[in-house]
């Protein structure tokens, strides 16, 4: 649907993103494949900066005064027209936690949010998860994915990712989050530094299966 994703795009792109959420325009390009760019100098807390690259992952960064900066791993997903509508964010949980990793996914406050946001592993089993608030940065959906999810998404190529605009909720808005160089960017993450952790307990995990629920058909 480009029409519907441009819409959103246009909305992710009219500022609604928070310096944290947002992509980095001005970040300096890195070598194909992982390759260490350059930080920026003297910051303020919180701001934000691309440590590493990793194929269609980045490694991003926090500055934090008096301690190692928090990372977390990144990507802006765009529609196959290259319009940015969403984006991820993704770190490690400490062990013996319920879940492995907690993500973060943003989309545009046009997101029709009963719908939730669908997600599918290689065109594998389709889990909806719930959105969890809204703000002036998006609407936000925090994941949590289970070791054995957490397998498939290192031994994956892509990610199926489904939302509904509110303005044609009778349409879905398809999107694909590429898994190539997921694994480097993981392993290059140490569990609990990064600036969303959150509690095991705390992440949604997704809906239990409905109709409409895990194993969503087409």
């Amino acid at each position: 649907m480009p029409d519907l994703t441009r819409i959103l795009a246009a909305v992710l792109l009219a500022g609604l993103a928070v310096p944290a959420l947002a992509q980095d325009e001005d970040a300096p390009a890195g070598d194909e494949g992982a390759g260490a760019l350059e930080a920026p100098g003297e910051e303020q807390d919180g701001a934000d900066y691309i440590d590493e690259e990793f194929d269609d992952w980045q490694r991003r960064c926090f500055r934090v005064a008096d301690r190692a900066d928090p990372c977390e791993m990144y990507q802006l997903i765009e529609d196959e027209d290259g319009f940015p509508v969403a984006e991820i964010s993704l770190v490690p949980l400490p062990p013996g936690q319920q879940v492995a990793a907690g993500a973060t996914i943003v989309t545009p406050l046009e997101t029709l949010l009963p719908e939730q946001i669908t997600l599918s592993i290689d065109g594998g089993e389709a889990q909806r998860y719930p959105f969890t608030w809204c703000s002036a940065a998006g609407c936000i959906s925090r994941v949590g994915f289970t070791e054995e999810e957490l397998d498939a998404l290192k031994a994956g190529i892509e990610v199926d990712m489904r939302i509904v605009p509110a303005a044609a909720p009778d349409q879905n808005v398809d999107l694909t989050i590429s898994l190539i160089g997921f694994t480097a960017a993981f392993n290059s993450l140490e569990p609990g530094e990064g600036p969303q952790e959150m509690p095991a307990e705390e992440l949604p995990e997704p809906d239990a299966p409905e109709q409409d629920g895990l194993g969503l058909q087409d």
